[in-house]
């Protein structure tokens, strides 16, 4: 009888669970201090160049402003989707950027 009590219970915990997609939306204020974080590790070791470095952090703060735009009557779901990929978009970039073989320099 406890185990079919501890099977109900923990069915009915499985069906409450949040589902990945449905997480707490990481502000852009978070994100953004995690990709300076990488853009900064990426000058140290040479991955990033510095002109590369000051696009990507530029690119960073106007979707800072971008964010402060948007919260400014509140931020609609179609905000938020907005945010996020082009946040991911970012994302991308940093990877790449620290990833094509430029050396300080920009050469190849």
């Amino acid at each position: 009888m406890k185990t079919l009590g501890l099977i109900i219970a923990g069915l009915g915990l499985a069906t409450t669970a949040v589902p990945a997609s449905a997480q707490a939306w990481q502000s852009i204020n978070s994100r953004q201090a995690q990709l300076d974080q990488r853009i900064n590790q990426g000058v140290r070791s040479g991955s990033l160049n510095r002109a590369e470095a000051t696009r990507l952090r530029n690119d960073l703060r106007g979707l800072a402003r971008l964010e402060q735009r948007y919260r400014a009557n509140g931020l609609t779901r179609w905000e938020r989707q907005d945010l996020d990929r082009r946040m991911d978009a970012i994302t991308k970039r940093v990877r790449f950027e620290k990833h094509d073989r430029q050396d300080r320099r920009g050469h190849r």
